[in-house]
């Protein structure tokens, strides 16, 4: 019989493996724990004399079990039972109420799993294993009061609720004597399953599953991706890195760009500050002093920031930051080619989404932010692409 339950336990063992053709998450030491209890009664295996029936042994049982799935087909269970005293023609003929208390430590393996798959969460109504070895004390009168014990059963699962934390079952289970005192039946016959020193019981049991670290009560299926998939990403991401580059480079001849543009408005600046300072009239040249440095450049027909652009958006929250006072007014322009209502769209379409990058990335009130389409415009730069911009304007400046 021990070499046919080795014989038994390696192929479960080899046909979970094989069984097991998706990858789940891991399992930490936290994860896949339960806790249930289960009661019912227990009974000889064999009935002797004239008069024998077959309820007349029976002692009712209760018992805590806590366990550990370690995969979704093996785990192990420890398994706490109090036998208790029905009448005097019970199983269990002690001096005390509670007969015997058996503590195993048993394998559970999950048969729907093992043989069908696991597909994500646990099926509504399961079959799983279970056997393995404890330890008995009983409270006799003739038997000796330890022993060493083996239990197989069987359990009829159905996982209940809409995470299937709970599980109701039934539980058939056979208890072997194996050395020592086993309740009232014959003494151990040194490791060997006897019928003529067991029990038969059968229990309805609840179990509820503890929270794990992925969020459900289950193992969960992981999400991989084949090669083929990780190929056309990193290819992608090898375009991205170029298309970065070139609007980069945009961006640095823009910057420079802006910098002679800064440069004029020194000069004008300047130039004003002399006629203003002569004592005859003298024209003046309106310049925009509240016009800041950086600028946001789109793709052509686009209004998303791209991810080089935001070291501009940066620059401007840093600057609100540290001007508490100041208000932006965020201006969207269009290149001229194209329909004129959809271009202004456009670029009421770029300054919002400018806006909305400094409300949500950069954490900028919406009331120190304000925005207007400009349509589409030539006059900022004879290169089409550096007249698809958004640029701001600090109007406490003004």
């Amino acid at each position: 019989m021990k070499k046919v339950l080795i014989m038994v336990a390696a192929a479960l063992l080899t046909a979970s493996a094989n069984a097991q053709t998706t990858t789940i998450t891991s399992n930490k030491f936290g994860d896949n724990w339960y806790v249930g209890i289960h009661g019912g009664t227990a009974f000889t295996s064999t009935i002797e004399g004239d008069d024998a029936t077959a309820f007349k042994g029976l002692a009712p049982n209760v018992a805590l079990r806590v366990g550990k799935n370690l995969t979704t087909v093996f785990g192990l269970a420890l398994d706490a039972n109090a036998y208790f005293k029905a009448n005097d023609k019970s199983t269990l003929q002690t001096k005390t109420f509670i007969n015997a208390t058996d503590i195993n430590l048993l394998g559970t393996f999950n048969l729907s799993n093992l043989f069908a798959g696991y597909k994500g969460q646990p099926r509504t109504f399961e079959v799983i294993a279970l056997g393995g070895f404890g330890w008995t004390h009983g409270f006799g009168i003739d038997a000796k009061e330890n022993g060493i014990t083996s239990r197989l059963a069987l359990d009829f699962a159905f996982n209940l609720g809409e995470k299937k934390a709970w599980q109701l079952y039934i539980e058939p289970a056979i208890t072997y004597g194996m050395e020592g005192y086993y309740n009232s039946l014959p003494v151990g016959n040194g490791f060997k399953y006897n019928l003529e020193n067991s029990m038969l019981q059968i229990n309805l049991g609840l179990n509820y599953k503890f929270p794990n670290s992925n969020g459900t009560h289950n193992f969960a299926i992981e999400s991989l991706r084949d090669l083929g998939e990780i190929n056309m990403l990193n290819a992608r991401i090898n375009d991205l890195r170029a298309d970065n580059e070139v609007t980069a480079n945009k961006l640095e001849a823009s910057k420079r760009e802006i910098i002679n543009l800064q440069e004029q408005i020194e000069d004008l600046q300047a130039q004003l500050k002399a006629c203003e300072e002569k004592p005859r009239p003298a024209a003046t040249v309106v310049v925009k002093k509240s016009l800041l440095q950086p600028i946001v450049i789109f793709g052509q027909g686009k209004s998303t920031i791209d991810a080089a652009q935001y070291a501009s958006v940066e620059m401007v929250a840093k600057y609100m930051r540290n001007h508490p006072e100041s208000k932006i007014l965020i201006k969207g322009y269009a290149s001229p080619e194209g329909d004129a209502q959809k271009n202004l769209a456009l670029s009421i379409a770029r300054a919002e989404s400018v806006k909305n990058a400094l409300i949500n990335r950069y954490k900028i009130a919406a009331s120190r932010l304000t925005t207007e389409g400009m349509g589409a415009t030539a006059e900022l730069s004879e290169e089409n692409d550096f007249n698809r911009v958004a640029m701001f304007f600090d109007t406490t400046m003004e």
